[in-house]
């Protein structure tokens, strides 16, 4: 397993390209499996996470063929098991995402219990909602066993907005009989784009962008050459990682409109950045002070469903605001393990205070040191990173195939740009005598 080794203190600068859309691609993955007819994915990240949604794709019988760099096209005639293989399901949390396709093609699903970052408590039961509303069984023995002779429409109102649930119910309901509405759905960019594929590939959804989905089910789905749009949580992560480092970026490719929620919470922090068409721009010599509340009172910058303020940037925007003058309220309200990262931030020298797993108190600036770092999680990885970009020495962070799960060739792409980065094999102490 490689490590990072970071030497802190040297400015971003320079142009990057924006990945694809590693939330995007994973469902646009399982997607593939409501056709026998070719399926062509452009822009598609070349992540940890990617692949093993790839290696479950070809467990079922199907081709992946490279057609250049992040594109492929995936063809699957007859699917051979509906099984998800137990040793890629443990490791991501999207292997659910099979689930609605495999019940549409097969009407039977065997799914072990999906893993991913440890970040609290995550539910599945809206998963099952939706799928039984649409007539599915469920069994839970050692695995979950999903069943379901023949789908049909129903009106769904999702017990919360959660993305995969509602991305696995329109994958079910695009080949159910009838019509489905789809009620407090996620409209994430991701589900968007998702909802924009299976349109191309011959399915009726209407409402794409809101929280009510209306799709009439059709009898089968066709191919198609669908490009996957940017990662707007790397673009948020690049934009901190330029402006704690005193950069000057340009960041070419990301959907400037998926990005305003963003906006507003960088702007608490007086970074701002500038767009033309599809690029933006962080300049340096930001102001970097915290633009309190009417009465002078502390902001408070918190995640929310979308349009709301993503939550994968909440651990972005706390290694951020350590940096910043003034003191700011940052609350992820959707996972209650999310910021027990910030005690590494905490020993590297930033003034945090946890209220509880939810809710942090970040004062800045704060002078950050080198520290010996691990990374639990995507997110918390990356802000592991901007924080020893940093800081005054040299950091070294291991466990990065947890950040290498959702940031396509980083080392490359941040040594490009004046960072001091490199990646190292990790070796195991030898054991005492």
């Amino acid at each position: 397993m490689n490590q990072y080794i970071i030497e802190g203190g040297f400015p971003i600068n320079g142009t990057i390209r924006a990945s694809g859309n590693k939330n995007a691609a994973l469902p646009c993955v399982a997607a593939a499996l409501l056709t026998d007819e070719p399926v062509i994915l452009r822009n598609i990240p070349d992540i940890e996470d990617v692949q093993v949604m790839l290696a479950v794709y070809r467990s079922f019988g199907g081709r992946v063929e490279s057609l250049g760099p992040n594109s492929c096209r995936m063809s699957l005639g007859d699917i051979k098991t509906s099984e998800i293989p137990r040793e890629h399901a443990r490791k991501i949390r999207a292997s659910i995402l099979f689930a609605g396709p495999l019940l549409a093609r097969t009407g039977r699903v065997v799914m072990p219990p999906p893993g991913g970052d440890v970040i609290g408590r995550r539910r599945l039961d809206t998963h099952f909602l939706a799928l039984t509303e649409l007539g599915a069984e469920v069994c839970m023995k050692e695995a979950f066993i999903f069943t379901a002779p023949a789908l049909r429409g129903a009106d769904i109102f999702l017990d919360e907005a959660s993305v995969t649930a509602t991305e696995n119910a329109l994958m079910a309901a695009v080949l159910a009989k009838g019509k489905t509405i789809l009620t407090n759905a996620a409209s994430e960019p991701h589900v968007q784009d998702l909802c924009r594929m299976l349109n191309a590939m011959g399915a009726r959804i209407e409402g794409i962008g809101s929280n009510i989905l209306t799709i009439r089910g059709v009898p089968k789905l066709g191919g198609c050459d669908f490009e996957i749009g940017a990662d707007f949580m790397e673009v948020g992560s690049f934009i901190g990682l330029a402006a704690v480092t005193g950069g000057d970026l340009f960041i070419e490719g990301p959907r400037v409109q998926d990005m305003r929620a963003a906006k507003n919470a960088f702007r608490k922090l007086g970074i701002a950045w500038e767009h033309e068409g599809e690029i933006i721009h962080v300049p340096k010599n930001q102001v970097m002070e915290v633009n309190c509340d009417l009465g002078g009172m502390i902001p408070k910058i918190d995640d929310a469903p979308w349009p709301g303020f993503p939550p994968d940037l909440t651990s972005i925007i706390t290694v951020v605001a350590t940096q910043v003058q003034g003191t700011v309220l940052v609350h992820e309200k959707m996972f209650e393990s999310r910021m027990f990262f910030v005690d590494k931030l905490i020993g590297m020298g930033a003034r945090i205070v946890l209220c509880d797993p939810h809710r942090a108190v970040v004062s800045g600036p704060s002078k950050l040191t080198a520290s010996e770092l691990h990374s639990p999680d995507v997110r918390a990885g990356m802000a592991m990173v901007i924080a020893a970009m940093c800081a005054q020495g040299t950091s070294v962070i291991r466990n990065v195939y947890q950040i290498e799960r959702g940031y396509e060739d980083l080392v490359k792409r941040l040594s490009s740009l004046g960072g001091r980065i490199n990646a190292d094999e990790e070796f195991e102490p030898l054991p005492e005598a």
